[in-house]
């Protein structure tokens, strides 16, 4: 066979279909991450409203929280505080060791074994809420089991680096939507999406307290479990 057949030859075989796109099926991060956001929402109502005045989710708040129980302010406890920082440091290390293990492959696959990881912390924490309500030992285990599904997601979000979607703080996604803002400096470009996003955060939270108050700690969480289940089956990989 000549050169040119063999050229010929080997471009019939490269024109084939293109293979599909691993990441392409399923719900875009953005819409999966700013369904976390409400998660969010509901996991700290839960935790401040009914697990004595602590966040599991929002690190910021819970660092200014542990300097009111430090002072004394009454309401407020050390141990509570600082076993959510530990577990969400913990949560937040492995995964980074997640992170490591698939972040160089489909991040599809990265985000469904991260957020199955969370449903099933954060389902656990909705059994023991139901199975043993109101004791001391329950509040301990619901605030670690939170707090570090909550730390293992933020390691994933941080390293996925989606822009404007932290899932968890906003104090950044308010500053950026103001001073970036057609009023600021900038032409808000990125509005939707920070919007979006305080708003998540805001539905999720009005939801969670709503539940709380009426319905006990358990109903959120599984609320909050079942919700990071379906985004685990459903996520793409693409933004």
């Amino acid at each position: 066979m000549s050169e040119q057949s063999a050229e010929g030859a080997e471009g019939a075989e490269n024109t084939g279909p293109p293979s599909a796109d691993p990441e392409a099926p399923g719900v875009r991060l953005v819409v999966v991450l700013l369904s976390l956001t409400v998660v969010s929402g509901l996991i700290d109502a839960v935790s401040y409203l009914g697990l004595g005045h602590v966040f599991t989710a929002n690190m910021t708040g819970n660092v200014v929280v542990l300097g009111f129980a430090a002072a004394g302010a009454p309401g407020f406890s050390v141990p509570h505080t600082s076993t959510s920082l530990a577990f969400f440091l913990v949560g937040a290390a492995a995964g980074g060791r997640i992170s490591a293990r698939f972040g160089g492959g489909s991040r599809r696959t990265w985000a469904q074994v991260t957020l199955t990881a969370e449903a099933v912390f954060v389902g656990a924490s909705a059994v023991v809420a139901f199975a043993a309500p109101g004791t001391t030992a329950t509040t301990y285990a619901l605030i670690a089991l939170t707090a570090f599904a909550m730390g293992l997601r933020n390691a994933t979000v941080r390293k996925l680096g989606v822009p404007d979607l932290t899932t968890t703080v906003l104090t950044m996604t308010l500053t950026g939507l103001a001073a970036e803002s057609r009023a600021g400096d900038g032409s808000g470009h990125r509005s939707p999406r920070r919007t979006a996003s305080v708003l998540a955060m805001l539905a999720g939270a009005t939801l969670g307290a709503w539940l709380v108050i009426h319905h006990g700690l358990g109903i959120p969480l599984l609320l909050s479990a079942a919700l990071a289940g379906v985004l685990a089956v459903a996520t793409s990989g693409r933004e």
